[in-house]
């Protein structure tokens, strides 16, 4: 067989002359639904148009996980399976499955180890309005985002032990992998100055490898990076740019067996991020490594970070305050809201689902915050890991997965549409942040929950429902909390956004609160 395909790709289906991953996608869902719930699992596996209507279909998968834990479990379980036995790797001209990508033969990844040139002591504070929060203004702030419904408690609590525990930030204990190092979003910038052991894994590329080593060298941190030829301890940085880096999707079973070489417990951080259907590839690829690695690795604990724009159980309370802010509209907010979804025949302003499904000892609810012009590619990769964190901890393994705020990253910003939404969404109480910002505080949650013993992050610590592990934690921005369907807003707030600096400030007000 010659073609010139390489590493980790979607099946290509008999008669077809390119992957489909709407085909994937709907597969997969499908899958994990059959034993749940099979009308559910036929309906889409029938579906025409993945692309529009998938929302329907990943609400599902929540709404039947909730009917009780073993039915949360099934489905990640068998959502899993069936993504492994069906992505596709090959390697010189010849084709794999990705789960039997571990018995290759693979090629040996050197490691060069750089150290940091600072000898300052772990400080953490938070960025914010330029501003670095700290001590009681810090205190001051979480409170204000506690009680504006931004964050959940369980957040709010967690940045206050961080704030009480100054200790936990010296990481010289503790050896961090991060999958996708340079990530705008990820960790990288604190863990240099925590004294953290920093395993780095990025494509092979100049400009990511740049900002990987500058930020190290500048902090107190370790650096350990992979390479595919043995470099000397003074090679110039601009050598080591060009020289070091793996790639996720290309070289799996030897970022594996090279994570096996280190001797430290490990602590794995899914936050690489690709656009389109490779994010989906990429997070299948961490999922592989995560996979093997943990299971010859018992120590081994993982981390993700969650999207806000998708769908999630919640506590009824969270329900309960998006129906009091739904009764609590002005008159004037009604009477717009209601004519602006009468002309656009309801694609405006749809009300959210306030309906409770009782799960164990406990109520909860549904958000569906799922955003469809990001697509259900990057739907199905956060689906992944959000199923990989809940079998992980069930199987024992502590595992930190916490949802993050909407983040005016470049990938974000760089489509104008949700650039405008993000700045409009204040009109329904949403609070979007700086990737600053949110780099702190996601920060500061993995670390709570790598040293607090009471975290949910501890497989010790007894959860009601599985997808209770999601719940806690929660920076959603106050999207949970949003008293219409949140993608049947957002395109009025994006319109907002636009029409802000337009239109006189006294106008705009007037269908605020």
């Amino acid at each position: 067989m010659s073609t010139s395909i390489d590493g980790l790709q979607f099946p290509l289906a008999p008669n077809q002359q390119k992957p489909s991953s709407s085909q994937v996608g709907r597969s997969i869902v499908a899958a994990a639904l059959a034993h749940v719930d099979p009308n559910s699992s036929a309906q889409a596996s029938a579906e025409k148009n993945w692309r529009k209507h998938y929302p329907r279909h990943f609400k599902n998968l929540v709404k039947h996980g909730l009917q009780s834990s073993e039915s949360a479990l099934e489905i990640a379980k068998a959502g899993l399976q069936h993504a492994h036995a069906i992505f596709e790797f090959y390697r010189d001209g010849q084709k794999y499955i990705l789960k039997d990508v571990m018995s290759l033969p693979t090629q040996t990844l050197e490691t060069y180890v750089l150290q940091g040139r600072s000898t300052q002591a772990p400080e953490w504070y938070v960025p914010y309005h330029g501003q670095k929060l700290q001590g009681d203004a810090l205190l001051k702030q979480i409170q204000q985002w506690q009680e504006r419904g931004i964050v959940e408690a369980s957040h709010a609590d967690a940045l206050r032990q961080c704030i009480a525990h100054p200790e936990w930030f010296d990481l010289s204990d503790r050896t961090t992998v991060l999958f996708g190092a340079a990530s705008e979003a990820g960790p990288l910038t604190w863990l240099a100055k925590w004294k953290a052991n920093i395993v780095a894994v990025d494509l092979p590329n100049t400009r990511v490898w740049g900002k990987i080593l500058d930020t190290v060298s500048a902090g107190n941190a370790t650096l350990y990076a992979p390479c595919t030829e043995k470099l000397d301890a003074d090679t110039a940085i601009d050598v080591l740019k060009e020289k070091l880096g793996a790639n996720l999707l290309t070289q799996i079973p030897e970022i594996a067996q090279w994570l096996l070489q280190f001797e430290q417990d490990l602590d794995l951080a899914a936050i690489a991020y690709l656009d389109g259907e490779k994010h989906v590839r990429v997070s299948m690829a961490m999922d592989a490594i995560m996979q093997h690695v943990s299971a010859e690795k018992a120590n081994t604990s993982l981390m993700y970070m969650c999207t806000p724009t998708d769908v999630y159980a919640v506590p009824q309370e969270v329900i309960e305050a998006s129906t009091q802010k739904y009764k609590a509209r002005s008159k004037a907010h009604s009477l717009i809201s209601k004519g602006i979804a009468t002309l656009s025949r309801e694609s405006f302003f749809q009300k959210n689902d306030h309906q409770l499904i009782q799960s164990g000892e406990a109520s909860y609810g549904i958000c569906d915050c799922l955003v469809v012009e990001q697509g259900p590619n990057y739907a199905l990769a956060k689906r992944i890991q959000q199923w990989r964190a809940t079998l992980a901890r069930e199987n024992g393994q502590r595992v930190s997965i916490n949802i993050a705020p909407s983040t005016t990253t470049h990938s974000v910003t760089k489509n104008p549409l949700l650039k405008a939404a993000f700045s409009g969404a204040r009109l329904f109480d949403v609070e979007s942040f700086a990737p600053e910002t949110t780099n702190a505080i996601m920060a500061a949650l993995w670390i709570h929950d790598l040293r607090n013993a009471e975290s949910v992050a501890n497989p010790e610590v007894k959860l009601n429902h599985p997808l209770e592990l999601m719940m806690h934690g929660a920076n959603h921005g106050g999207l949970w909390r949003v008293a219409y369907l949140a993608r049947t807003a957002l395109p009025f707030a994006a319109l907002y956004g636009f029409a802000e600096e337009k239109l006189p400030k006294g106008l705009m007000k007037k269908f605020g609160k």
